[in-house]
């Protein structure tokens, strides 16, 4: 944010420089991202069977667990559906378990309805969005054919806890759709309490102050406010936090309000972004809504997996 608030001077800032402390683990815990061991725990085994069903209807031969495990693996190797049951037969055979192997058709409608379960002081919670594309015609064949499509995409919103780095919550919307408005949907699948909520200019709303007072009284909102942004009428009397937000500004720049705020801690929810992309895909690889919304959660879960092996302890050292 310093370097886009001073374009036209960013030759003369002189860039952080930063070491990690811990690079020992962290190296061992980049190799184990990319380890191929799996094991299956006993709770797993005795789980993997959809258990009986007490209502009319057809049973279930999977459990969430089974149709979960077949998701992320396909999320991790950005497999198609036959090849994900392939691999987890190859996985499951080898091993000796005697679990059968849900088949593609089976994987694609439960991806549907099944619900991921993801394990979870106060949060301090960063927000931010990215666009993902959607399955469609290829760029090969619109080049080949010269047929001329709009593009196709989803926006995928994210919260992330900035002392753990830990996704904690998630929503998929159409395009167009206003970012500050998932605010409160992403505030609702947090369960523990929030003390603060931090987002880019886009944030800057009013609806955005009233859906964390609404569900977190104390939470502090940052977000930048708009260079023509004026004070409220009750600033002398009752300022709001965007008052002394502006007030701060106004008083000592732009630069040291984002220092002493913390909103520079919003770049991690971007690397987040950039993380999701690299490890995941630019794309949404299921048609439905209801499969969509599982294959975000299933990615979720990958990424928290990944970050649980080990991450690095970064410092400032210039």
């Amino acid at each position: 944010m310093p370097r886009k608030a001073n374009a036209a001077r960013r030759h003369h800032i002189p860039r952080t420089k930063r070491t990690v402390t811990n690079w020992s683990e962290y190296d061992a815990a980049l190799r184990q991202r990319g380890s191929l061991t799996v094991w299956f725990s006993e709770e797993a085994i005795k789980g993997w069977k959809a258990a009986a069903r007490r209502t009319p209807g057809g049973q279930a031969s999977y459990s969430d667990v089974a149709i979960t495990t077949a998701l992320m693996l396909r999320a991790v190797f950005r497999l198609a559906l036959r090849q994900t049951e392939g691999l987890l037969a190859s996985i499951l055979h080898p091993l000796g378990v005697d679990l059968a192997v849900p088949d593609h058709s089976t994987i694609a409608r439960r991806a549907r309805r099944v619900t991921p379960r993801s394990s979870g002081g106060p949060v301090h919670l960063l927000v931010d969005s990215t666009g993902l594309k959607l399955c469609g015609p290829g760029e090969w064949l619109m080049e080949k054919h010269g047929t001329k499509k709009r593009r196709s995409w989803r926006a995928l919103h994210l919260g992330m806890d900035e002392g753990s780095g830990r996704i904690v919550a998630a929503t998929l919307t159409e395009r167009g759709v206003d970012d500050a408005s998932q605010v409160g949907p992403l505030l609702d699948q947090v369960a523990e309490p929030v003390a603060s909520v931090t987002g880019d200019g886009t944030y800057d709303r009013t609806g955005v102050y009233a859906a964390v007072h609404q569900r977190h009284p104390e939470a502090a909102v940052v977000a930048p406010p708009r260079r023509a942004a004026v004070l409220s009428d009750t600033a002398e009397t009752a300022p709001t936090q965007r008052d002394r937000h502006i007030q701060m500004i106004a008083e000592t720049g732009r630069m040291t309000w984002q220092q002493t705020s913390g909103y520079n801690k919003r770049a991690s929810v971007e690397s987040q972004m950039a993380r999701w992309k690299g490890v995941l895909g630019e794309a949404l690889r299921f048609h439905s809504d209801q499969a969509q919304a599982t294959e975000v959660a299933i990615g979720v879960m990958v990424l928290n997996r990944m970050l649980d092996l080990g991450r690095p302890n970064s410092v400032r050292v210039a």
